[in-house]
């Protein structure tokens, strides 16, 4: 837990010097985008839970949690299409470029190493690294556990 929080810490001083805040749809591009053709399925990524803090006992908010993940794409590699309604998120692309086709913006939104990304309620997107390198990912968002319990056992 002490490692947990330390992370998380370090995360958030880090980012605290000189944040670039990306993700954002370019201007006059807004609007809705079906998504056709959207990846459904994982490829070349791997998702890792580097630590978990308990919203409950810590701020009176049963069933979430503060989550920090790990992913590392390999080039041609996909996050598939899900949606952050009731899931809001921060995404540091530490390494690489990724490709993002959100269900807001008319055109692809590139992330590059170094900027953040805001996750938040009526976006549902999908994430692929175009370029020719590993992209690596942190992923700090708050989890609907009960919801994700309820999924796995179905």
């Amino acid at each position: 837990m002490k490692t947990t929080l330390a992370l998380i810490a370090a995360l958030a001083v880090a980012g605290s010097a000189a944040p670039a805040f990306a993700g954002t749809c370019p201007a006059g591009q807004e609007g809705t985008n079906a998504l056709a053709g959207a990846a459904t399925i994982p490829s070349k990524v791997t998702d890792n839970v580097l630590g978990t803090v308990d919203l409950g006992p810590e701020i009176n908010v049963a069933g979430r949690s503060l989550r920090l993940r790990k992913l590392v794409l390999q080039p041609g590699g996909v996050v598939p299409m899900h949606s952050h309604g009731d899931r809001p998120a921060l995404i540091l692309t530490a390494s690489g470029t990724v490709t993002e086709y959100s269900s807001k913006c008319l055109v692809p939104i590139v992330h590059r190493a170094g900027e953040v990304s805001t996750e938040s309620n009526g976006v549902t997107h999908w994430w692929k690294n175009t370029g020719k390198t590993v992209a690596v990912l942190y992923s700090s968002d708050v989890h609907n556990d009960a919801m994700a319990m309820r999924n796995a056992m179905q």
